[in-house]
């Protein structure tokens, strides 16, 4: 085993004692919260790739999401990424990400990760055709209507059109 694979061993291992509930809070025979976590990260990353080219933009975008998706600290959301990022590339489709976010998340849930995704897609101002194409097989594999992909992304949409507060207006006299 090389060095960098012991060092990611090491920070998987580190990333599950520290982050992992006990077990008497878990489904008992259910998937982890972390699980449940990692997977939703890993599916987030795979938009976040799948116009091959991932910014520094994309992943500072990833990393807020990350955190605030799933409350967790800088450090915490980092690793997160790591190891989904890792399960990611170890595995040769997106099946069994699926699966547990199809399982495990209400429809509510699946909206606003369709909502986190294209907030990834869009974070560089443009829609490649690719990023279209994972949007809709990974919305499809977790069960959610296209009919509901289009809302959030509509949803998504308004809320970027929608001046913040103490927002300065432009030159058009629109914030």
């Amino acid at each position: 085993m090389s060095a960098a694979e012991v060092e990611m061993l090491d920070r998987i291992k580190s990333f599950f004692f520290r982050e992992m509930a006990p077990p008497d809070e878990e489904d008992a025979g259910g998937p982890s919260a972390e699980d449940l976590r990692i997977a939703a990260c890993a599916l987030l990353l795979e938009v976040a790739h799948a116009d091959d080219h991932f910014s520094a933009g994309e992943r500072r975008h990833l990393r807020d999401l990350v955190r605030r998706h799933f409350g967790l600290r800088a450090e915490a959301a980092a690793e997160l990424i790591v190891v989904a990022e890792y399960e990611r590339q170890r595995r040769t489709d997106l099946w069994g990400f699926a699966k547990l976010v199809k399982a495990h998340y209400s429809t509510g849930q699946k909206l606003v990760l369709a909502e986190a995704m294209w907030g990834l897609v869009l974070a560089d101002g443009r829609l490649a055709a690719r990023e279209d194409y994972i949007m809709r097989k990974i919305s499809r594999l977790v069960g959610l209507k296209t009919g509901y992909l289009a809302e959030a992304r509509k949803r998504l949409e308004e809320t970027k059109a929608d001046p913040e507060p103490g927002a300065a207006p432009t030159e058009g006299g629109t914030p």
